[in-house]
């Protein structure tokens, strides 16, 4: 069997990695959206601010502190992010629901400044990122980044986004649907696979 296919006491096939003893939400995570194609922009700015935030740690930590971050962040509505200032620095240093990284804080109120200047220029924040759409191989490779992930990642820094390194790229793409990267024997593969194919990517 396929190391990265667990079938759990459901009977089900799933990969490996959303099976972790104790943490059911995972596999919620995994079953409803891991790879299933996303185009709102407020779904779009929080997973790649979360995935700046992972950096260093596990998703499994974040993903335990979403719904705080959703609360901090004003529902990771870019254009209220982009209005935050120092005092909600502090306010969000101060919140011990969320990753309290400084660094990590500020890139994503910087972030956020920088999503006007890409809708106005590709219409919209989604339309930038599914120009990075990714096919996967049939029998894709563990893998921490690609070639596309690293030329979106040169792409945001060319811009001045920050915390955006080709591993994050490619978790956020993996995340948001823009490459089908469940495990070839993962029952979820072809699901996705269908939505992706009745998905029509804004341009």
């Amino acid at each position: 069997m396929n190391t990265r296919i667990h079938v759990a006491e459901d009977g089900q096939a799933r990969c490996a990695w959303c099976e972790a003893p104790g943490f059911e939400a995972y596999r919620h995570y995994h079953d409803t959206e891991w790879g299933f194609p996303v185009s709102d922009e407020k779904r779009l700015f929080e997973k790649l601010c979360l995935e700046g935030f992972q950096s260093g740690l596990s998703w499994r930590t974040i993903l335990a502190k979403r719904e705080a971050f959703r609360a901090g962040f004003a529902g990771f509505d870019p254009d209220r992010v982009a209005a935050f200032d120092d005092s909600d620095v502090q306010r969000l240093l101060a919140d011990a629901g969320i990753v309290r990284h400084r660094g990590k804080i500020e890139a994503a109120i910087h972030n956020a400044r920088l999503v006007p200047a890409l809708r106005e220029e590709f219409g919209s924040l989604a339309a930038f990122f599914w120009a990075f759409e990714e096919t996967a191989a049939a029998e894709a490779p563990v893998r921490g980044e690609s070639e596309t992930s690293r030329r979106l990642s040169k792409t945001l820094r060319a811009r001045g986004f920050k915390f955006v390194g080709p591993t994050t790229c490619y978790a956020f793409m993996q995340a948001m649907g823009l490459i089908n990267d469940h495990a070839p024997g993962c029952g979820w593969r072809v699901r996705v696979d269908q939505a992706r194919q009745a998905f029509t990517p804004p341009r």
